[in-house]
């Protein structure tokens, strides 16, 4: 299966838990608004980046200390090759203001966004070589 690494550096973040999705569109038509859903082409529940249970889009949570938040996390099921159909390059990274539960929140919401709660900042991927 396909698996692709993804790297961020995210400066400014209040101290904390952070919900870190990949979205449908890298559309700023409407700010981080219209970068649509979590990127879910296989129709599945949100859930935790280890889980079969998941849109290949979730990622967890980043952790913001001193508002600086850098690491990498490997995700399944997606590739970094724009010139294949689960390709993530060219749709957005959402960070939300709060944490995301994973999916384990036992409401409705949990299983669509992990009760993120705002978009707060986004950008569009890209390959770094």
């Amino acid at each position: 299966a396909d698996s692709c690494t993804v790297s961020w550096h995210i400066t400014g973040l209040t101290p904390g838990n952070h919900g870190f999705h990949i979205h449908e569109f890298a559309d700023f038509s409407n700010g981080c608004k219209s970068a649509g859903g979590h990127y879910n082409p296989f129709g599945k529940n949100h859930g935790a980046p280890q889980d079969e249970e998941r849109h290949v889009g979730d990622l967890g949570n980043i952790v913001s200390i001193n508002g600086v938040s850098k690491g990498s996390i490997t995700v399944k099921d997606i590739s970094c090759d724009p010139k294949t159909n689960i390709s993530i390059v060219g749709r957005m990274f959402v960070i939300h203001k709060d944490e995301d539960d994973l999916g384990k929140g036992g409401d409705e919401e949990s299983l669509k966004t992990g009760n993120a709660g705002k978009r707060i900042a986004c950008s569009i991927i890209g390959i770094v070589e």
